[in-house]
């Protein structure tokens, strides 16, 4: 399920959501959340937005690649970070609300592999020419948490006022969406790039570890936003295949305008 173009990536992902959508897997909910991301960087190409349109195509495809092979090595029973093993592994939690599996995917992705994509688009010389437009990569990835809150209302009407009516719920959302991200990714690939091929495998491991540790939080969070979190999941509705409907209308609504 390798991607060649950014065309190719909305494809594999479209493939993900349809046969989670048939197989009632939670998988589809981060494949149609970040099918709406990949739109959203498409629709910014040969715009201007970007400095370098061909080096941004380049890091989506290598970044997005991370997380089609990590699904489709997982589908095989292959080896995958870890981090990417609990998100994925966590499919099958049926305590764990929409959200908690979106901020698993979101953890894996942005927090180990968005730095690795970044730094296998460049090396040590030119990696300052990047940081522009890596900023505004996740000025978009930054709209992850937006989205999720406005399409899981379609879910669940009541979880917004869950959300403002508690601040720790609140400030969990933003430990894990881009405050911790922001500066880690990049900081992540100003270390790979500037280090020796022999060194980056360890840098790798050592930096899965500590995101797989965020994911352990993300599963099992404090005594307050668990509560919290029993409730919301009681009131979902719904099976797996309509949670993925509802997130995927946003991403059918720009596809349609593609």
């Amino acid at each position: 399920m390798t991607a060649t173009t950014i065309d190719e990536v909305i494809e594999n992902l479209e493939q993900i959501i349809q046969q989670s959508i048939s197989e009632e897997s939670t998988f589809g909910y981060f494949a149609a959340l970040y099918q709406n991301v990949t739109i959203n960087i498409k629709e910014k190409l040969g715009k201007g937005y970007f400095d370098d349109d061909k080096r941004m195509e380049q890091l989506d495809v290598i970044f997005a690649n991370r997380y089609l092979d990590a699904y489709s090595n997982y589908k095989v029973e292959k080896e995958i970070t870890k981090s990417w093993e609990i998100a994925f592994k966590s499919s099958t939690n049926s305590m764990l609300i929409v959200l908690q599996h979106l901020l698993l995917g979101m953890n894996a992705h942005i927090n180990l592999d968005l730095g690795i994509a970044a730094s296998q688009v460049t090396d040590d010389k030119t990696i300052a020419s990047l940081e522009p437009d890596f900023n505004r990569i996740n000025e978009l990835l930054a709209t992850l948490v937006d989205e999720v809150q406005k399409d899981l209302a379609e879910i669940w009407p009541t979880l917004l006022k869950i959300l403002k009516f508690s601040k720790r719920v609140d400030d969990f959302l933003i430990d894990f969406s881009m405050k911790f991200a922001r500066n880690k990714a990049w900081e992540f690939a100003n270390e790979l790039v500037k280090s020796k091929e022999v060194e980056k495998e360890k840098l790798i491991e050592l930096k899965d570890n500590e995101v797989s540790k965020l994911s352990e939080k993300i599963i099992y969070p404090g005594i307050l936003v668990k509560l919290l979190f029993i409730i919301i999941r009681i009131g979902e509705r719904g099976k797996p295949s309509d949670k993925t409907r509802a997130l995927e209308k946003l991403v059918e609504d720009k596809l349609d305008n593609l």
